[in-house]
Formats: structure tokens, C-alpha cells, sequence
């Protein structure tokens, strides 16, 4: 729960924290509290598709801020025929795809944001060059995928959306979005053999 200017806080009718629904209807309507909270709980994973996307976080900013940006004067048309989630999701991947377009060679997928860094001191420095191999393989192994297969794989495999939100997100089908998951998978089945 979100403490609004003046002390009040961004409730829904029944008393408790406002769910997307509310917070969209809320936005739509030019409530930036409302936005601001819409950010803060979407943000995070929108960040990481895109990251993963794109090879450059200065990219990834943009591309988010943008994907925000067009939301924020799309919401008054925002129907809810999808979730609010699926919708900026939606909208993301479209910025993803714009940017794509428009450069010239293929995005580098991260693991991670820079908020999900941990504190590698902490831990086996043994285990962490492990680790680090292990990611740089996936990483490459990701990267050699097209772009379709890769979204659907991270939108699945680590933003855990639906076969039927990752077809409404990408603008397909859904068995379109299972034959990029099965080739992705396979891609990487095959590439990561040697981690087995």
C-alpha cells in the first residue's frame, strides 16, 4: 500500500491495496499515483524482458521509459479485454521490436537486472566462475536464437506469462508461441548439453 499525498493511501473499495484493474481505470483517468504504483509493480519485470531483449541497458531504459510513456496515454483506451500485465507486456515488445528493427545485429540476452545482483563475496568464488560459465553458455546460446523464439522462451520460462498472453503479447498464435517454445527449448537442450 502506497502512501498518496495528504496521507491517503491507494485503496480499492473492499479496503485493500487497489488491484491492476482499479489502478488502470485509476490512470486512465490522469491519476499519477495510481500510474506510480502501476510502475513500481510492472516495471521490474518489463525491465528484464527488455534487458534481455537488447544489448545495451541505456537501450533497455529507453525502451522501457517509452513503453511507459505510451502507456500512460494509451490507458484512458485500455479496455481490460487482457490483463494489465499481458497489455504492457504487449506494449514493451512492440518498443523491443521497434528498436530491433532498427539496429543491425541481434540483442544480447542478460540474466539479470541490476537490481538482482547479489553479493558475490558472499559466496564460493569456486561456485561463482562456475556459475559465470555457465551463464556466458546459455547467454550465447541464447543470442543465437531469432528473436521470436527468444522472446517467447524468456517470456515464458522467466516472466511465467501464459502460452495465450505470450500469443496476445507477441501478436500471434498460440500455436505459434508453442512452436517457438518447443525450438527454443530444443535449441537449448542441445547447446547446454555439456552442462548436464
Amino acid at each position: 500500500m502506497r502512501d498518496r499525498p495528504g496521507g491517503r493511501t491507494l485503496l480499492g473499495m473492499d479496503g485493500v491495496d487497489a488491484g491492476d484493474e482499479v489502478l488502470a481505470r485509476r490512470a486512465g483517468l490522469g491519476d499519477r499515483e495510481a500510474f506510480r504504483v502501476i510502475v513500481d509493480r510492472h516495471g521490474p519485470a518489463l525491465y528484464r524482458y527488455a534487458r534481455r531483449m537488447l544489448d545495451d541497458p541505456h537501450d533497455t531504459e529507453d525502451c522501457v521509459q517509452e513503453a511507459f510513456a505510451s502507456a500512460w496515454t494509451s490507458l484512458p483506451q485500455f479496455e481490460g479485454r487482457s490483463s494489465l500485465r499481458t497489455w504492457l507486456f504487449s506494449v514493451t515488445a512492440h518498443k523491443v521490436r521497434s528498436l530491433q528493427r532498427r539496429r543491425t545485429r541481434t540483442a544480447l540476452p542478460l540474466p539479470f537486472s541490476p537490481d538482482d545482483e547479489v553479493d558475490r563475496r558472499a559466496v564460493d568464488p569456486e561456485l561463482v566462475a562456475e556459475g559465470a560459465d555457465l551463464l556466458e553458455a546459455l547467454n550465447d546460446a541464447l543470442r543465437e536464437l531469432p528473436p521470436g523464439p527468444r522472446s517467447t522462451w524468456l517470456l515464458r520460462e522467466v516472466e511465467g506469462l501464459t502460452y495465450e498472453q505470450i500469443a496476445e503479447v507477441s501478436g500471434t498464435t498460440t500455436s505459434t508461441v508453442r512452436g517457438q517454445l518447443h525450438r527454443a527449448r530444443a535449441h537449448l537442450v542441445k547447446r547446454m548439453e555439456a552442462w548436464r
